[in-house]
């Protein structure tokens, strides 16, 4: 069984930072990638970040050059730091893994972007 436990989450103004991590445990035996999506109120959950276990990356249009996937590998833990953050941005954050045995979710951390 694997868990993904996310953390970070939190309230900010607009143009602030944040930082989301998401630590995997369990019976990891080889992870494909792993990635942040988020789901808004009212609105279908979309990609945010991927990182892929050869490092490459992909990033939603409306977050590139704002937020940055990174990824401890040792630790089997993602990271997503969030600069310039907007209303917009405000949402559930969850963490995907997808692994060769199957895809798992985290539990999602909250993030909301308000004055």
């Amino acid at each position: 069984q694997v868990q993904l436990v996310e953390s970070g989450g939190g309230l900010v103004k607009p143009g602030g930072s944040l930082r989301l991590s998401c630590a995997a445990s369990g019976s990891i035996f080889s992870i494909n990638a792993m990635g942040w999506y988020r789901q808004a109120p009212g609105k279908e959950r979309e990609l945010v970040a991927i990182i892929a276990s050869g490092g490459s990356l992909v990033y939603a249009d409306s977050v590139k050059g704002r937020f940055t996937i990174s990824r401890d590998n040792a630790k089997n833990t993602v990271y997503l730091q969030m600069n310039s953050l907007k209303p917009e941005d405000t949402a559930v954050y969850y963490c995907k893994l997808w692994a060769g045995l199957g895809d798992h979710w985290g539990q999602g951390t909250q993030v909301t972007i308000s004055s």
